[in-house]
């Protein structure tokens, strides 16, 4: 289910992007998982494989004057959620009102739940144990309705798993689990493992069965911490069947397509589209599925798709890096389109030249129009989607680079980054889109994504903070941004045993 206010590339609504996988690993609250599926014939399985160790951090001294007005922005931003929308999805801070973003008859406070490891890393303890107790007397998921399932793993199965991490609150984590086990159907009634894309919380019915790259594979990072941390190893099973399905069905070149019919396994486009919407971080949970959970499989497939991609896809113009879309079949051009959401395309294995080298490509877009436009020709940088929906991924790859390499060159990109968001997105009630980033002064749009209490602010944040809560050596984000490995402090979550999950 696709929300009719959010922008859409390729006619599919998606924000998560292919990350900067290769400067993180993991979650500080749970050990390895190890490789819980055996899938034939499509790699060689390896049980009790350990999580890939994550490269040592080079963040340099903290900037606390520059953390601190990001912090301060998010609780302006927060502020208005709270005097306007307080227990809807999200905030229409210009008009001062609010919209749903799964049902229009069922909110879900899913600011509230967005922004739950934000507000714990900032040291924000007091929204911390506003939105607890929003959620522990209010949050409830038996609705009879559908649900968008991949947008339900991301950001709510992700921020109650989040949540509970930080917080050791035991409501979060059963609700955490109550919403897995009613989104599950979509996987289990699915005859390749392949979800639906849709799912009624209160009955299991599914629905839709084309469903995007993207939301096939961006699963296993959510369910596979929640295996360890339940010891039920139903969840990373059907994350990772999924994966093993749509690998299966790669092309003779190791390219792959855009949409997929689930039912009958078949590909129903020709279009590989690489780090683009809505394929992009089918590629990242591949990477995450290793560095996470030690799954030899899951390297051996991003592996082969980093060589395809490299080989079919990679392009230069103007002495850029950019990614074309190509026939998955036959490698023939298709296009050369470019979505902002891939701004955070960072080669996973600890390839810094080439994320560096992509970094700069969205650099020169920043330059040229100050915000991102949602999408570029870039052949000649030009706007074709003029708008700019609060994305957070160039802030994403910005802190991902200066984690791994120490070069305050991307705390500079970080800094105009947030500079231009603060002068072309503010409002009195919060932060805005933006209708058209090519035009003076940038026209505003009345719609604060939830991502933002996720993502933006806490990508910042990390990059000028020395944030006590926030491991930078081993800390790892999902593609919403949750914090699945490096929380610590006030009531971390302890560590569970380690078992492979065939073994939990």
């Amino acid at each position: 289910m696709t929300h009719p206010g959010l922008p859409r590339v390729n006619g599919v609504v998606r924000r998560g992007v292919l990350r900067a996988v290769s400067a993180i690993g993991g979650t500080a609250a749970v050990a390895a998982l190890g490789s819980p599926l055996h899938t034939g014939n499509v790699s060689a399985q390896v049980s009790g494989a350990q999580p890939v160790t994550p490269p040592a951090s080079r963040i340099g001294p903290a900037d606390p004057e520059k953390a601190q007005e990001i912090r301060a922005e998010f609780l302006h931003a927060w502020n208005g959620y709270r005097t306007y929308a307080w227990g809807h999805d999200e905030v229409l801070p210009v008009s001062g009102g609010y919209r749903e973003f799964f049902s229009g008859r069922h909110p879900v406070g899913l600011s509230i739940v967005e922004a739950l490891d934000t507000h714990y890393v900032m040291g924000l303890d007091d929204e911390v144990d506003r939105c607890v107790q929003w959620i522990r007397a209010r949050l409830d998921f038996d609705l009879d309705t559908d649900f968008h399932v991949f947008e339900a793993i991301i950001r709510l199965v992700g921020g109650l798993l989040a949540g509970y991490l930080a917080t050791q609150d035991r409501q979060l984590l059963a609700l955490c689990v109550d919403l897995a086990d009613r989104l599950l159907p979509a996987f289990t009634k699915s005859p390749t493992g392949m979800p639906y894309r849709r799912v009624n919380l209160r009955t299991g019915a599914v629905s839709g069965a084309r469903v995007p790259l993207a939301e096939i594979g961006t699963n296993i990072l959510e369910l596979g911490v929640l295996s360890q941390v339940t010891g039920d190893p139903r969840y990373f099973r059907a994350a990772k069947r999924a994966l093993a399905a749509v690998v299966e069905r790669r092309s003779s070149l190791d390219l792959v397509g855009t949409t997929m019919d689930v039912e009958t396994g078949r590909w129903v486009d020709r279009a590989d589209i690489g780090p683009n919407p809505p394929a992009d971080s089918f590629y990242e949970y591949l990477w995450g599925g290793w560095a996470m959970f030690g799954d030899t499989d899951c390297l051996n497939w991003f592996r082969i798709f980093d060589a395809s991609l490299r080989k079919h896809l990679a392009e230069r113009a103007g002495g850029l890096l950019w990614f074309k879309q190509v026939d998955f079949r036959t490698g023939a051009l298709l296009g050369r389109r470019q979505s902002c959401l891939a701004a955070c395309v960072l080669s996973a294995g600890g390839d810094e030249a080439l994320a560096a080298d992509y970094h700069r490509s969205w650099t020169a877009v920043q330059e040229k129009y100050l915000v991102l436009p949602e999408e570029i020709d870039y052949r000649r940088l030009s706007v074709l989607t003029p708008g700019n929906a609060l994305r957070p991924e160039y802030a994403n790859s910005a802190f991902d680079l200066y984690r791994r390499t120490g070069d305050p060159v991307y705390r500079a990109d970080a800094w105009r980054y947030f500079q231009h968001q603060k002068t072309f997105q503010r409002v009195p009630g919060g932060y805005t889109v933006v209708k058209d980033v090519t035009k003076r002064p940038m026209p505003k749009g009345d719609y604060c994504p939830a991502y933002v209490f996720a993502e933006n602010f806490k990508w910042l944040y990390l990059t000028f903070a020395d944030a006590e809560r926030f491991d930078y050596g081993t800390g790892y984000l999902s593609t919403e941004a949750k914090i699945l490995r490096g929380l610590r402090g006030r009531g971390t979550a302890p560590a569970v045993s380690g078992k492979a999950v065939q073994n939990l």
